[in-house]
């Protein structure tokens, strides 16, 4: 039978009963319950590394409302054979997460969180019918499953429902919280002087989890998930013996990710083993504790493309899956130097920066610490060294996909903040064919932008497209012409004229005149002007070459019926 990857199905037991390809975390369960005398847990790490279905395994393994012994058979977890006798389905567990939590403001994100304790107790409406529980929670439990509850009342649900639960079954209960910190990143995104609920929104959920987590004599433990351990607002504080493992922790390091192993399976069991050298620039390159890992999302949807075409290639996953701003606000803090550590990582190195582990949503922007630490614990960045330790350390870029997320928001940004008065100037250079003053003009484009080594064609495409576009020209890239597609099609209809640009990268500064005119020999060899309109007067050819921040003009001047 053919190998079918789970791409975003994030339910353990679904995974398996369906018989779908499963990357063995199992042993995650007994390192953490086992060896580790922990009363609350907590996992950060960036999204689409495994968390959602990591909690998913442990509410399945401890639910003692299943039998869960068939979707465990054969993996690694069952070996323990003492251990799961003790454990598996033999305790109420409340399960869970808040990654929808969200609302222009506080009330539409309040009325978000009653939805989500909402379907919390629907999920877990069969203890209502147990003479085991008190009045007092049933009136509470049911005016949580019908969203008629304020704040003050929020606040102690999970207990409630955690001693509805003890009362039924006679022991205590295992919390596992999902993406425990998205309320809070979600209102600092829209903490305007406008529209501020953050501290709000923080009142609430700290008012939750403390409840549930503090001296909860119906708690046996607890598991929660998500991108930051919030630290200054004091969350977990008073909690006894509570532990956070991050990025930066070398334990349980391999449950979070694909390491090179289990990556090198995947590929052979789906029959793509050629690959592995191309999923390795792609998607590897995270390091969290000592362990390198691949992003599990990323990697499993690209074998999954591949079992449907097996030359299908990479691209940008991560890109669709979180917003990208953060990377833009960094770019926009030139009072730190920002831009020029900015190059040298998107030059393939690495920069030397001290980080934490404790973060606080409303904080990320106050220094340059919290900024590069948040682009490491949101996977942006890396560790560069798999062997450091503590909080100094050796930052670079993870992977292509992630540098081509870099790449993309520069070229936006640039094109964003585009003084027009200088575009102008560039735009009447080439069309009065000034070759000089119009290379002068881009070279200044240039030196204002960050830039990198490694940029490909596209780079440079997009970078010319975005000059262009927002004067009131028609601007086109990438259109089928002739016999093939040109990079840029500038038309000026008033004027009756047109231009072609087709741009190289060189890989040398030498070589750049050569690129030139390979450039204007492919616009006329494959005849880019033939989608032409009749009616315009002038063509204007230009060749351009860019080697890193320097750009070289090269001009070849045609009339419309050429």
């Amino acid at each position: 039978m053919a190998v079918r990857i789970a791409v975003g199905d994030e339910s353990f037991d679904e995974i398996r009963k369906s018989g779908l390809y499963y990357v063995d975390k199992t042993e995650l369960i007994y390192d953490l319950t086992e060896k580790t005398k922990n009363k609350v847990t907590l996992f950060t790490r960036p999204r689409r590394f495994g968390k959602t279905l990591n909690i998913s395994m442990m509410e399945s393994f401890f639910d003692i409302n299943r039998s869960s012994r068939d979707v465990f058979e054969g993996l690694s977890v069952t070996e323990h054979e003492s251990f799961c006798a003790e454990w598996m389905n033999q305790y109420p567990v409340l399960s869970l997460s808040l990654k929808d939590v969200d609302g222009l403001d506080f009330e539409s994100a309040y009325i978000s969180l009653k939805g989500t304790i909402s379907d919390v107790c629907f999920k877990y409406s069969e203890i209502l019918d147990h003479d085991r529980i008190d009045p007092i929670d049933r009136a509470t439990f049911l005016a949580l499953k019908e969203k008629k509850v304020d704040p003050p009342e929020i606040k102690p649900a999970l207990k409630t429902i955690m001693r509805m639960m003890y009362a039924v079954y006679g022991k205590p209960v295992i919390l596992l919280i999902d993406e425990y910190d998205v309320p809070l990143s979600k209102a600092s995104e829209k903490n305007t002087e406008q529209n501020r609920y953050y501290e709000q929104m923080l009142d609430v959920i700290k008012g939750m989890l403390s409840i549930a987590l503090k001296t909860n004599e119906f708690l046996k433990f607890a598991v929660a998930t998500g991108c930051l351990r919030i630290a200054k607002e004091s969350i977990f504080t008073g909690t006894n013996n509570f532990a956070s493992y991050s990025v930066l922790d070398d334990r349980f390091s391999r449950y979070f990710g694909f390491t090179q192993d289990e990556m090198d399976r995947m590929l052979q069991a789906a029959g793509f083993p050629e690959k592995t050298e191309l999923v390795r620039t792609w998607y590897d390159g995270y390091v969290f504790g000592g362990t390198p890992v691949y992003c599990p999302w990323d990697a499993a949807s690209y074998v999954s493309a591949l079992l449907y075409d097996r030359n299908a290639e990479p691209k940008n996953y991560w890109r669709n899956t979180s917003s990208n701003g953060i990377i833009r606000d960094f770019v926009n803090h030139t009072d730190w130097g920002i831009p020029d550590k900015f190059e040298t990582i998107m030059n393939g190195g690495t920069i030397a920066v001290t980080v934490s582990d404790e973060l606080t949503y409303d904080s990320l922007h106050d220094s340059e610490q919290n900024l590069w630490s948040i682009l490491l614990m949101t996977g942006y960045l890396t560790k560069a060294d798999p062997e450091e330790r503590g909080n100094t350390v050796s930052l670079r870029i993870p992977n292509a996909e992630i540098a081509g997320i870099f790449a993309d928001t520069v070229v936006k940004l640039f094109t964003d903040t585009l003084d027009n008065g200088r575009q102008r100037e560039l735009m009447s250079a080439l069309w009065d064919g000034d070759i000089k003053g119009a290379t002068k003009r881009l070279g200044d484009f240039l030196w204002d932008t960050i830039s990198y080594n490694d940029y490909h064609e596209d780079y440079y495409h997009a970078f010319l497209a975005g000059i262009f576009v927002g004067l009131g020209y028609a601007v086109e890239s990438n259109k089928e012409s002739g016999l093939g597609r040109f990079d840029v099609f500038v038309k000026d209809r008033r004027n009756r004229r047109v231009m072609v640009i087709e741009a190289k990268k060189s890989n040398k500064q030498e070589e750049m005149e050569k690129d030139c005119e390979k450039a204007l020999k492919q616009i006329v060899d494959k005849g880019y002007v033939r989608r032409l309109e009749p009616g315009y007067e002038k063509c204007l050819c230009y060749g351009i070459s860019f080697f890193r921040k320097s750009a070289m003009i090269r001009e070849l001047c045609l009339h419309a019926d050429c």
